[in-house]
């Protein structure tokens, strides 16, 4: 007789399945943030923001893909918790980075996002993921 249990207990754990999210995710704010630069008026004007809020978008996305890296590959027993608290930190700002990109957008409801901005939305939930696990994923 076929016992799920045993099956399911003899799949090996993989610990560093983390880095399947937080590669592809540090690589798409690195790039994002990477293609705004240099930061210029223009641009910020063309989003309708400005420059300063601008700025802190562009220093945002670049700043959360490093930390979602560094902060994964510190896992030595005196940088762990320096180590998860930048990856929480780098989850938290791709959230409000990600908020305000979808915020921007003037979606007409709720709905609409949810329906219509998968991407974001999949990039938001990524990183209320790492905000809210840290280096514990």
């Amino acid at each position: 007789m076929l016992d799920v249990r045993a099956i399911s207990r003899g799949i090996p754990d993989f610990c560093l399945s983390h880095w399947l999210l937080r590669i592809p995710l540090a690589i798409i704010f690195l790039q994002q943030g990477i293609t705004k630069w240099p930061i210029d008026l223009e641009t910020a004007q063309s989003f309708g923001l400005p420059l300063l809020v601008w700025t802190f978008v562009v220093l945002g996305e670049i700043g959360a893909g490093i930390g979602l890296l560094v902060g994964g590959v510190m896992y030595r027993k005196f940088l762990q918790e320096p180590g998860d608290m930048l990856t929480r930190f780098s989850g938290i700002t791709i959230c409000s980075i990600m908020t305000g990109v979808i915020w921007v957008g003037q979606p007409e409801s709720f709905l609409d996002v949810i329906l219509y901005d998968n991407f974001h939305v999949l990039l938001w939930v990524g990183g209320l993921y790492f905000a809210l696990r840290g280096n514990r994923a």
